[in-house]
Parts: C-alpha cells; structure tokens; sequence
C-alpha cells in the first residue's frame, strides 16, 4: 500500500479556496494510522471535486476521546458548514454530536456514537464483517482438521467503537453455531499494536492447543502476524483479520495470516464528505444509513484486480 504523508492541521485550507468557501472538515479516530489517512485522502479528494475546504482532523491515538471530542467542538466553533466523524466511543461522542448537531449537519463514517441526530451513518456493515472473517476462520480450521472443531479466540484493539463491538457480535454468532467451537478467550487491548502482541503471545503459551484467531482491527493482526512469527505457530494457528497494510498483506503472501476483511475507508471519507456537502449547501435529506461494503482477501485472491485497487488505493489528494 503506497501511502504519502497527509498533514493534519486544526485548519488545512485549500490554496485556491477563499476566506468564505464552505468548510466541512473530517474527524478521525488516529491521524497517524494507515487506514485513517486513506479516509482522510477520500475526504481530501472529495473537497477538490467539489471546491470546497475539507480540514483533516483527528487526535493521535483511538484512546484520546477528549482530545476527539476537543477537535469536534473546535470545528464547529469555527464556523464549519457541516462535519464528517468517526466516533471513537460510542458512549464518549454521543453527547458531543448531539451538541453539534444543534448548529450543523453531521454525518458519522465507520464508528456510531450514542446519539441520533447525525444526518447520516456510512460504515461498513461491521456485524456482517466479523461474520465473514468468523466463518472463513472455522472453514479453514474444517478444511486443515477435518471438522469445524477447537480452540479459539478473538483480539480486541479496544474497548469503545460501536464498530468493534459489532465486528465481535458477528464473530461470536458464527462460532455459537458451531458446537465443536470452543471461544477460549477473548482479549481487550488499549489501542496499541504492543499490547496486541502480548495479548496473543499470551494467547498461545496458556492454550497450547489453540486453532484460530480473529482479530477485530489492523493494529490487531499486526501484533498476531508478529506473534505468530516469533513462536513458529504462523500456519498451525490460523488468523483472521481485519483491514490492510503493507505488513498484512506481506503475511498473506507468506501464510503468516489467512484472511484480512477489507473495507472501503477512501469511500467513506469520499461519501461522507459529498453527503455533508448536500445536507448542509442543497437541503437534501440523506439516508440514514450506507452500508460501504466488505471484502474477503486471501492468498487465493489477492492479485485479482479489483482486490489490488482496494489494497493499493491511489492516495494523491493535493489539497
């Protein structure tokens, strides 16, 4: 994934853009993360098509919701037409976008907040993704064991984003089908790719007998994928999940992981950006939610040209 730097700024104003155009800036949850940065080029992209002023925003950690809520805040302060966020928490962001919403139109990507005034949700269906990922994990452990049948467990990146949280109500729902299935454990992390590591690394030394594990977040299979190579399980224990990077996609070539669900995150930010820009200029109602879309990448598909256009999205946004 050829990724360029986008600079994130409490105010990013397009050179050609005056003191008045229209302002709707995107909020993510972590600035400095791969996935977030192509939201935020969709987002970029989308303000070149339309003219208009997109400021790229967000804290540097998922774990800073005061410092998202402080950004959101800011941004309507400062006169925004309309905001494009993805919640950090679901419980920490409701009140904030409700208050927001007050002024200006918000439409909420990826992650929902407890609140029901956004204008609209653009996210993947997070349930069905986590039922994908779940159910290409037990069909792997049927196919290398002869039955849907064993030891697993799930990674958590972190507690708080309603996306998480559906991606492992998924998961759970394909492995309560399967009597032969035993969840073992189910580990919750703090946002960070180093407690990732140690979560599986634990997983592996207390369940010698461990078959899969699923991981509900990039940063997640990172640490797996790590983990996996360090103790020589990578290939005995099968490992599903979610979103890429160059790192995943080098541990499917080489069997360290079996599957990565892959979203649409440059969409998101393209979407979003264009549905704030038509409830806040043209009035227009927006449906209330837009399923994005998910893909299963494997080895077996990874080279096919439409998967390798979503791996591998062209981030060139010149604001």
């Amino acid at each position: 994934m050829k990724l360029k730097h986008i600079a994130i700024a409490f105010t990013l104003l397009f050179g050609s853009v005056g003191a008045n155009a229209v302002s709707i800036p995107v909020i993510v949850k972590d600035s400095t993360s791969p996935f977030w940065q192509i939201v935020l080029d969709g987002g970029c992209t989308a303000g070149v098509e339309l003219g208009i002023d997109v400021p790229l925003l967000g804290p540097t950690s998922e774990a800073d919701i005061a410092g998202q809520i402080n950004v959101l805040e800011d941004a309507v302060a400062a006169g925004s037409d309309a905001v494009v966020i993805a919640a950090t928490s679901f419980e920490g962001l409701g009140a904030p976008i409700d208050e927001a919403a007050k002024s200006v139109p918000v439409v909420v990507i990826d992650s929902i907040a407890d609140s029901k005034n956004h204008s609209s949700f653009m996210t993947t269906n997070n349930v069905e993704g986590g039922r994908m990922g779940c159910q290409h994990l037990v069909d792997l452990i049927e196919e290398k064991h002869g039955a849907p049948e064993g030891e697993v467990a799930i990674v958590n990146y972190g507690a708080g984003p309603s996306s998480l949280r559906d991606r492992i109500q998924g998961c759970n729902e394909v492995f309560d089908s399967y009597p032969g299935i035993k969840l073992v454990a189910t580990k919750v992390g703090d946002f960070t790719t180093t407690r990732q590591l140690n979560d599986t690394l634990d997983l592996i030394t207390t369940f010698p007998n461990l078959r899969g594990i699923f991981d509900d977040a990039l940063f997640g299979g990172l640490g797996t994928g790590q983990a996996l190579q360090e103790t020589g399980k990578a290939g005995e224990i099968l490992a599903v999940t979610f979103d890429s990077s160059d790192e995943l996609i080098n541990y499917i070539n080489d069997g360290t992981l079996q599957g990565l669900i892959i979203q649409d995150p440059w969409g998101m930010g393209n979407m979003g950006v264009k549905a704030a820009y038509d409830a806040a200029i043209n009035g227009k109602a927006l449906a209330p939610f837009v399923d994005t879309g998910a893909t299963l990448v494997t080895k077996a598909n990874i080279n096919d040209p439409a998967v390798d256009a979503k791996l591998n999205p062209s981030l060139d946004c010149k604001p």
